[in-house]
């Protein structure tokens, strides 16, 4: 079936349900990001692959909501397809549920599965379209009932991650989560979100390629703490080390009764974001709930002593598998055929040959030329460009090492590029150093700090539409919160131990994309009469390309500090070449 062909299925479903409009997110059953096959149920209706979107179907439209970082690729991927594109964030595009409240007539029947549909997305749409008295159906996955071939759900065991890793047991974690439940003064608490869950029990899994989370419930009480899941995925000494640290086995399907179960006038603490519609109306009425981001999100954002040592460790790898895969690229480009394919391809050959290496975190974002304005793209066999002695290639990637996870961006020079680029290339750069040599005031938020980076740009008229950063787990989701760097307002102060992404770029569709992103831990600084100052440690290591440098361009405490990014970067990875591959490393961190 081609798109039209499945929005006119779909439509007919809607007919005999008496719906009016369906919306399709992005989500799963646990509000992830990324999600399992199972759930790509946006993907399977609209054709489009970006790891964010919702889709709403009418009687008679059907609408794409995407942001800035897949704007082009949604364009491209929509074409043949009914469906419309709505920028978000843009000007003159509608919200979907601005759209849905235009589009709906009073008393009309409004369509969504309430298994993954967020709690707090149904209460947005309530209060906006509460005076058009929208009906809301929340029982039907839709696309179930026509999606023939669906896969089915992973059944992959799970495993322990040691507490040499992770520097907590799963019971000094739950001893700190119940010290935040009495605060807030509750009793339960309802965890639905997989990092959240994988992060707390110290466990790991397959569930949801590059995110080694398990598909999982857990509930946690002043003396209780439970993980919902398919039985047969959890070993014998998998339970038996949950059970010693304080945590009961029970099956997947068996939440909603524990749920229901809860002693009626008890409060309990939910983050509305990320337990679905189904699972709160379980929540007996009688109880207080109480809502907020996840007691463990905050936790878990702020690394320990043990956490970043074993991250650092895992860029140093990260970064010996980068230099060997840019000196091969070097070595071999214009004698071999090389595609954007087979670059993340070889890349990943380089990671898995590092210690402890498990997988890619993220796919790998491998793109040639004008395909690299499209922030997220990802090459096709029909897409793929096969590389030149000429031009830029970006690539962004990082890995799943059982002590830490990375993501590290380089756009790398091929050949002759034009003055424009070259510029662009040096704006990016400037940007990135503007924020990662800040020092700030304790109490500063990434929104607050987002600008340095944009600074250089902007005064050339430049602009990227999305964040400059995320947080990053810990062999886990690439991209975590609280925290982040972007224009949105974000309260979240920016804590000792905090990782987060920088990485400002530039994107002109038709012509070339540049992005330039390290890691970095956030630290405490000096102390004056003005308060705590806070810096940021990097702890990504790998060459920033001297051939895209306009160095007229770059003031004297940017050459300093790019020298001494690149004497660090020899003296890390340096020990772990060949003495062909320290010599080529030697001359890409050279002084400017």
């Amino acid at each position: 079936m081609n798109v039209n062909n499945k929005i006119s299925k779909l439509r007919k479903l809607m007919d005999e349900k008496g719906i009016d409009a369906y919306i399709i997110p992005t989500y799963d059953a646990h509000q992830s990001e990324y999600v399992g096959e199972h759930w790509q149920s946006r993907v399977w209706i609209s054709g489009f692959t970006g790891s964010a979107g919702t889709v709403v179907v009418t009687k008679d439209e059907a609408g794409l909501w995407t942001d800035g970082r897949y704007f082009i690729q949604a364009e491209n991927q929509l074409k043949g397809s009914e469906i419309k594109l709505f920028k978000m964030g843009i000007p003159g595009y509608p919200t979907y549920i601005e759209w849905i409240k235009d589009n709906l007539e009073k008393g009309e029947t409004l369509g969504f599965d309430g298994k993954v549909f967020p709690q707090s997305d149904v209460e947005s749409m309530s209060e906006e379209l509460s005076n058009k008295g929208i009906k809301f159906v929340e029982e039907y996955d839709l696309i179930d009932e026509i999606w023939t071939d669906r896969p089915e759900l992973p059944m992959d065991e799970i495993f322990i991650h040691d507490a040499k890793y992770t520097g907590k047991t799963p019971e000094e974690k739950l001893e700190d989560v119940r010290k935040e439940m009495k605060k807030l003064e509750v009793e339960y608490y309802i965890l639905g979100s997989l990092d959240d869950i994988a992060w707390v029990y110290n466990v790991r899994g397959k569930d949801v390629k590059y995110n080694p989370v398990v598909t999982s419930y857990a509930f946690i009480s002043m003396d209780k703490a439970y993980l919902f899941i398919h039985k047969t995925k959890v070993p014998e000494e998998v339970e038996e080390f949950l059970n010693e640290n304080g945590i009961e086995i029970r099956e997947y399907e068996e939440v909603r009764n524990y749920v229901e179960n809860i002693e009626k006038g008890s409060r309990v603490f939910i983050d509305p974001s990320k337990v679905n519609r189904w699972l709160y109306n379980g929540i007996p009425k009688e109880c207080k709930v109480v809502g907020g981001t996840n007691i463990t999100t905050n936790l878990k954002a702020i690394k320990n002593s043990v956490e970043i040592k074993n991250l650092k460790n895992s860029y140093v790898k990260d970064g010996v598998a980068l230099v060997k895969f840019l000196y091969w690229l070097d070595k071999n480009l214009g004698k071999t055929t090389i595609s954007e394919i087979s670059v993340a391809d070889k890349l990943e050959e380089f990671r898995s040959e590092q210690e402890d290496f498990v997988e890619p975190s993220f796919a790998t974002i491998a793109a040639y030329k004008d395909h690299a304005p499209m922030m997220h793209y990802s090459a096709t066999e029909d897409s793929d460009y096969t590389l030149e002695k000429e031009g830029m290639l970006l690539i962004d990637s990082g890995g799943q090492y059982l002590d830490g996870t990375t993501d590290i961006t380089r756009t790398i020079i091929l050949g002759p590029i034009t003055e424009e680029e070259k510029k662009d290339f040096t704006l990016t750069l400037k940007g990135h150093i503007n924020l990662i040599k800040a020092r700030f005031l304790y109490g500063a938020t990434g929104s607050n700090l987002d600008v340095l980076a944009r600074f250089p740009l902007w005064q050339e008229g430049i602009d990227y539409k999305c964040g400059t950063g995320h947080g990053v787990g810990f062999f886990l989701n690439v991209h975590e919160g609280p925290h982040r760097f972007a224009p949105i307002p974000n309260k979240v102060r920016l804590e000792e131990g905090m990782v987060i992404t920088i990485e400002p770029g530039v994107y002109k569709e038709g012509k070339h994309g540049i992005r330039i992103e390290n890691d970095i831990v956030v630290r405490k600084d000096i102390v004056t009469e003005s308060g705590q100052f806070m810096k940021f440690e990097t702890i990504s290591y790998c060459p920033i390309d001297l051939e895209g440098v306009d160095v007229e361009l770059l003031d004297e405490d940017e050459r300093q500090w790019l020298n001494n990014y690149h004497s660090e970067v020899y003296e890390k990875l340096s020990p772990y070449l060949n003495e062909d591959e320290k010599e080529w490393l030697k001359n890409e961190t050279r002084n400017i």
